[in-house]
């Protein structure tokens, strides 16, 4: 920078306003200065305007820094660099051209650098350069301490435009002022006017940033190989990537999947490495190409609601920076259909059946090109049973009425990828890198094996354990557990994934029992707050196994812990202050949690013998890059068992089959009821066509022989025609047949509320009878209406509770049991053990019991209690409440296609809250923030953060200091998911005032 500059007070007297300005150029007056260049330069009337203006600011620098000329075009007080805005933001920081044009910005008003804009009369257009010529105008919108970098860019339109400016080149460069009058008029408008409250550096960068994205998106327009500063977005996002996440550079396989032509040109990709890899990375990159290049909308498909939570918070922070939207959907999250923004895009993050849902809503308002990609993370869950099936039914839809939508999947475990590719019309790229390098290794007795799938047995001979066990520790450790976790914890991390549930606490509950006392002392302080964590989390309840293992650096974690629990000791698994986890195999597939061991306790799930796609995500845990330097994963086998477990080390991964045909009503029927409703297929011969392109068209070799294809889909259609929820007809001879098949009012409404068919037609009888006579007293009546049916097959009521409820129920209370069908005298025999004689509805029956659990837990808000109340575990509570919260959301969508129900909608709109939630009303606006879940909406509403306004604005470092077991990391989340989730609902109603604003192009007499 320059020396011995100094910066003067500034007054509101005219008279010195200008007098001895210190400028940049040394003691020289700026204005006098300008005068000798004017003479010096411009003696030539017919000297080019573009030339002119390089003259004056390449003299203006040159005082300073011998180096090239800096040409600046502005426009609308935004300062836009030029064609060099790539090289100079990739530059070092301490390069001087840089330095410089941060000084000219900070120190110069906006006027002067805009004095050119009235030269001659002349149009600005006429001397930008070819670049900043191809924005139409920027809108600057700033809300409340919300900056939108992106903003400058919104709404530009990008046409092709003429590059030569030769039309002005032999304009008059002044007429009656010269160019120091100019300059000097405009630097006297520029004092009086009111300061800019934003300063010119952060003006400078962020039209850098905005330069950056347009010659990223010419780039990408042109399939140039010139694709700019980081894989053709802005260098932001290479700096955004090293703050958030800590990525500095790429590994080499990530580069190459990048440059893949089939990605350049746009075509389907397909890739699989193994877990830890670094897949996701290249995923997010190609979603800010597609976001912030291509402009376009993107969704991104996960399997799990916690997975889409946690993916939510990384990726707001890089929306908040970069200027889009992310929107969550999941459980009874998301708008159908999404609110269509005119400045933003959108990144839908989605779970599987909430993806499905959004794109039938896009394809049937017309809005499926506004897709511009979709990413599918775990493409093997299309072989998982109805799950599998919706994935497969939301893809084939996409392939069907898209061809500018580019779809990109990864698994770590695929084996088939023929068919796959196949279905999908993809490229396939693959490569066996991990960071870490995994070793792999069986337990037999006291001997450890390494995995060597080349041998015959397929392992090797290792070593022998080296642990004296006492005669006691062998009878209560008899596969040495303890032995093979002291190995690593407490320095290091360790998983052990057990078959069951209860597998898993008894682990835990025996290793802490043999552990020295030494292991208490590991972060003691940080694992008492942890269980004063917990205790709160309880109402003051604590779960007697982890009060156990906890001094001891030691949980469990499985579907049994409530929302809360569970990311608690995630986070302080993640933190070091939890050593060893002990699992089911549903975390494997679930949150990010490495180890630098995974021990598998049997090769069982539940009561199957493991497959091998299992036991390769299991195995994948150990050993993450960034965090160990190796892993290692030990298979603990009984003698029985090894035979089974030689063939599970040479069986190749499990093949990926659709499930559309074993998932009947989840899957094909469903399929072809929305093929219908969305008339993207509406004769027998349409919807022919169309099932050939699903992954089950793709396979239908493998089908029996006793029905060809077509007829399996003709059964389907005639039997939807059954249910009353198509009409039209299918001819018997003519399989071809041309007659148009339409869509009932019920089928509508059970396509778009995600209804199991199984159930609509009961569904529909329910609340048709509810009309009859809703009970509106308490909300019993609307909560059994609510209350999933597929829970009630996992459901033993206890019957002297179920009594013991029964008997406290109000008379109208008791109605709603009469009306349902599940009468006193019934619940009275079965508590008592008498013989039942009277026939009842064993599904109404269970379904009341746990509408009985939810009823209880609206009012209570403690799942803790009321799992006590019902002999639950609180696990399968939160579990029924989460169900309940989602089917609540698609009852409400059903309910609004059928008009004789509208009496229903605004009550399930606040039920729906009220199970999406289930907290105090004063806590619902900081719980909507992604991964904000009770106990911390109760820390932060007490902190004084009670509104999401509260939240966006917050300071992080004072969030730390008066949030307890906080971390900066997790504060600067909460705060972006905030910031994001306000941004979002101030789009929201800004589009909305648009549209009521907007003048109609059809009023009468117009024309």
């Amino acid at each position: 920078m320059a020396r011995g500059r100094r910066r003067r007070p500034r007054n509101n007297s005219e008279e010195d306003m200008f007098g001895d300005y210190d400028n940049f150029y040394g003691n020289d007056s700026l204005i006098a200065h300008v005068a000798d260049i004017e003479h010096k330069y411009l003696q030539d009337k017919n000297i080019h305007v573009k030339a002119a203006g390089e003259i004056v600011l390449g003299n203006l620098q040159s005082g300073v820094h011998q180096k090239e000329q800096d040409n600046f075009s502005a426009s609308q007080n935004v300062v836009v660099l030029k064609e060099g805005a790539c090289q100079m933001c990739d530059s070092d920081p301490a390069d001087g051209n840089q330095e410089l044009a941060e000084s000219i910005l900070d120190d110069l008003p906006s006027s002067q650098l805009l004095c050119f804009e009235k030269m001659d009369g002349l149009p600005s257009a006429s001397r930008t350069s070819p670049i900043s010529k191809g924005r139409d105008e920027h809108v600057n919108s700033f809300s409340d301490k919300i900056i939108d970098p992106l903003s400058f860019y919104a709404g530009a339109e990008h046409k092709n435009r003429p590059t030569d400016s030769s039309s002005h080149s032999t304009c008059v460069l002044f007429k009656s002022e010269s160019l120091k009058d100019h300059l000097k008029s405009a630097m006297t408008g520029n004092a009086r006017a009111q300061t800019l409250q934003v300063s010119k550096t952060k003006q400078l960068k962020e039209a850098v940033l905005s330069e950056e994205i347009f010659v990223a998106r010419k780039a990408i327009e042109s399939s140039s190989l010139d694709i700019g500063p980081f894989y053709g977005l802005p260098s932001k996002v290479k700096d955004l990537f090293r703050q958030l996440r800590g990525i500095e550079t790429l590994y080499e396989w990530q580069h190459d999947c990048l440059m893949l032509e089939s990605l350049q040109q746009r075509k389907n990709l397909i890739y699989s490495l193994p877990t830890g890899g670094g897949k996701t990375l290249v995923a997010e990159i190609i979603i800010l190409q597609e976001l912030l290049c291509r402009q376009k909308d993107v969704l991104m498909i996960l399997p799990y609601v916690a997975i889409v939570q946690e993916k939510v918070r990384g990726l707001s922070s890089f929306g908040i920076e970069l200027g889009f939207l992310v929107e969550e959907y999941a459980g009874s999250k998301g708008r159908f259909p999404p609110i269509k923004r005119r400045v933003k895009k959108s990144l839908y993050i989605a779970t599987i059946e909430k993806g499905h849902a959004l794109v039938n809503s896009l394809i049937e308002t017309e809005r499926i090109d506004d897709l511009g990609l979709v990413v599918v993370d775990e493409l093997h869950m299309l072989g998982a049973g109805s799950r599998g099936a919706v994935l497969e039914i939301t893809l084939a839809k996409i392939l069907y009425t898209s061809k500018k939508t580019q779809i990109v999947g990864m698994s770590a475990t695929l084996n088939n990828v023929g068919d796959l590719q196949k279905f999908l019309q993809a490229e396939y790229y693959t490569n066996n890198f991990r960071p870490v390098e995994l070793k792999e290794y069986i337990k037999i007795q006291d001997t450890i094996y390494a995995v060597d799938s080349k041998t015959q047995n397929g392992f090797t001979f290792s070593h022998l354990l080296n642990f004296k066990y006492s005669s006691n520790l062998e009878k209560a450790d008899p596969d040495h557990i303890i032995a093979l976790v002291t190995e690593v914890i407490p320095k290091y991390s360790c998983l052990i994934f057990c078959p069951t549930k209860k597998n898993c606490e008894n682990v835990v509950s025996m290793v802490s029992k043999y552990l020295k006392k030494e292991f208490r002392a590991h972060k003691e302080k940080e694992k008492q707050d942890l269980i004063k964590n917990l205790k709160s989390i309880g109402n003051g309840t604590l779960c007697p196994v982890l009060k156990q293992t906890i001094p001891f650096g030691i949980a469990y974690h499985h579907s049994g812990l409530t929302n809360d629990e569970r990311k608690s000791i995630e986070e302080a698994y993640s933190a070091g202050v939890l050593c060893l986890l002990a699992c089911t195999a549903t975390l494997a597939a679930g949150v990010n949690l490495p180890a630098r061991r995974v021990i598998l306790r049997a090769p069982y799930v539940g009561n199957d013998f493991l497959k091998k796609n299992q036991y390769k995500q299991m195995t994948g845990r150990a050993g993450r890059a960034g965090i160990d330097s190796a892993g290692d994963s030990i298979l603990i086998v009984q003698e029985k068992d090894k035979h089974l477990v030689q063939d599970l080390v040479h069986s190749p991964l499990e093949n990926c089959y659709s499930n559309l045909l074993l998932e009947l009503t989840k899957g094909i029927q469903s399929l072809l009821l929305s093929l219908v409703g969305l008339k993207i297929a509406v004769t027998h011969e349409e919807v022919d066509n169309f099932m050939g392109c699903t992954l089950l068209g793709v396979q239908q070799q493998l089908l029996s022989k006793e029905k060809s294809f077509s007829e399996i889909i003709k059964d389907g259609l005639e039997n939807l025609i059954e249910k009353g929820l198509l009409k039209g007809r299918i001819s018997e001879k003519d399989h071809n047949s041309k007659s148009t098949l339409t869509i009932t009012p019920l089928g509508k409404a059970t396509y778009k509320g995600s209804i199991d068919l199984a159930y609509c037609n009961i569904l529909y009888r329910e609340l048709k009878k509810g009309l009859e006579g809703l009970v509106l007293e308490s909300n019993l009546h609307l909560l059994y209406l609510s209350t999933p049916y597929d829970m009630t097959s996992t459901c033993s009521p206890d019957w002297i509770i179920y009594l013991r409820q029964f008997n406290q129920l109000s008379a109208a209370e008791q109605k709603v049991a009469d009306i349902v069908g599940v009468p006193e005298s019934f619940i009275t025999k079965m508590a008592s053990g008498q013989a039942i004689r009277k026939n009842v509805d064993n599904a109404v029956v269970n379904r009341f019991y746990l509408t009985f659990v939810l009823y209880t837990l609206l009012k209570e808000t403690n799942i803790w209690s009321v799992s006590g109340k019902f002999n639950l575990s609180r696990g399968y509570v939160q579990n029924l409440l989460n169900s309940a919260a989602s089917f609540a959301s698609c009852l409400l969508h059903f309910c609004e296609e059928l008009e004789e129900f509208w009496v229903y909608k605004a009550l399930l709109i606040e039920l729906t809250k009220q199970l999406t939630y289930c907290v105090k009303t004063e806590l619902i606006p900081l719980m909507e923030v992604a991964g904000v879940l009770e106990a911390r909406a109760k820390q932060l509403y007490n902190a004084g953060y009670k509104t999401l306004a509260h939240l966006a604005n917050a300071n992080p470092e004072t969030l730390v200091r008066m949030i307890e077991h906080l971390s900066r990391r997790q504060a600067k989340q909460i705060i972006s998911s905030a910031k994001m989730l306000l941004s979002e609902k101030a789009e929201a109603l800004q589009e909305e005032v648009e549209e009521l604003l907007k003048v109609p192009m059809d009023i009468p007499g117009t024309h």
